[in-house]
């Protein structure tokens, strides 16, 4: 994956901050009715919605509001009651020894993954000094606006038989069993363990599975290496999510697969294996395309009409042509007769139907 930003933890109180110029807003409506007692007409919006790089989110809600963590050189989250209209939101620094001892780990802090757990909330987050000393750690705190301590190493490649990239974590619950599943990897393919109940530590006996994708060294173009997993149930699926190709130019993109339980063989929809590299593509572009490379997608959340939207991280030729600049899209996500995830066009929407919540 080679993220370029160093994420710096800084972990968290609000301090609050808004500023016009840190806001998305809404582009009016698309169809407007005077009607008396007429429903609330559908509002548009622009991508990207957020015009700051933003790589690799996790988005959670808490109260009435939505915040989003990413990888980046960034003091900040920020915060949406909406999906849309996103507002910069300022973090009071953590203790300091808790990031150092974190970063005893590993120096870059990428793609976090963020979930309640009892009364907690874990802070998940890719501890990176390179792909053979890669690892995952934890902060935890009892609020949701932290403040967030250090917990520790999940996972590492130096202790886990030298996975390579063992990075982007993906943490669900499953609610048929209660059991806690931490799914991650990259170039040296994705895996599953199962965590203790509270998701603090390797459960008892745990054992890593192969779930997904196939080892750099055997597809260099990483068409086939799979990375930024986010699990997802939909019906009587279980659904993964991941990235594929290179980050930093069009080949990126969304692909899934799905299986009736989190540890089952997750398959394509013609039912071949993802171990095998094989994948159902969701978002792609096209090389000149203004958005390009869509990839490592964080949480899918349900409007009040029962509408679900995805969002996930994409280059903007408009905004700069950098391939390090990647923005939070927003985006409707819908479901085929079979029960797969497509987008229209299968392309990066420029504009979509805001939310309604």
């Amino acid at each position: 994956m080679m993220k370029k930003a160093a994420f710096v933890l800084i972990l968290v109180m609000f301090a609050g901050c808004t500023n016009d110029a840190n806001t998305r807003h809404y582009y009016g409506p698309v169809h407007p009715s005077d009607e008396p007692g007429a429903e609330a007409p559908d509002k548009i919006f622009n991508n990207p919605v957020l015009s700051s790089s933003w790589p690799d989110p996790t988005i959670w809600k808490a109260g009435e509001s939505y915040f989003s963590l990413a990888t980046g050189t960034n003091q900040y989250i920020w915060s949406s009651p909406d999906l849309v209209t996103w507002t910069k939101t300022y973090f009071k620094a953590q203790s300091t020894a808790d990031t150092q001892e974190a970063q005893k780990v590993g120096k870059n802090f990428w793609a976090p993954d963020m979930i309640k757990i009892g009364n907690y909330w874990n802070l998940y987050i890719s501890l990176y000094n390179s792909a053979q000393d890669s690892g995952i750690g934890l902060f935890r705190s009892t609020s949701s606006a932290g403040p967030f301590n250090w917990a520790g190493v999940i996972t590492h490649s130096k202790t886990n038989g030298g996975i390579k990239d063992s990075i982007d974590p993906e943490v669900v619950v499953d609610p048929e069993t209660g059991k806690v599943w931490l799914f991650f990897g990259s170039t040296g393919k994705v895996f599953r363990v199962e965590l203790t109940g509270d998701g603090t530590s390797l459960a008892p006996g745990a054992t890593y599975t192969h779930v997904a994708g196939v080892d750099v060294s055997v597809n260099s173009s990483r068409s086939k290496v799979y990375e930024g997993t986010y699990l997802h149930r939909h019906g009587d699926w279980w659904y993964l999510f991941a990235s594929a190709g290179l980050y930093s130019n069009h080949t990126y993109r969304i692909v899934v697969g799905r299986s009736k339980s989190l540890t089952g063989e997750f398959v394509d929809r013609e039912g071949k294996k993802m171990t095998e590299g094989n994948a159902t593509e969701v978002i792609s572009s096209s090389q000149g395309d203004a958005f390009f490379g869509p990839g490592h997608n964080g949480e899918i959340f349900t409007d009040t009409t029962g509408q679900d939207y995805i969002l996930y991280h994409c280059h903007n030729s408009s905004i700069n042509g950098s391939s390090s600049n990647r923005y939070m899209m927003l985006q409707r996500l819908f479901w085929d007769e079979d029960g797969w995830p497509f987008v229209k066009d299968g392309k990066p929407a420029d504009s979509d139907i805001a939310p309604k919540f």
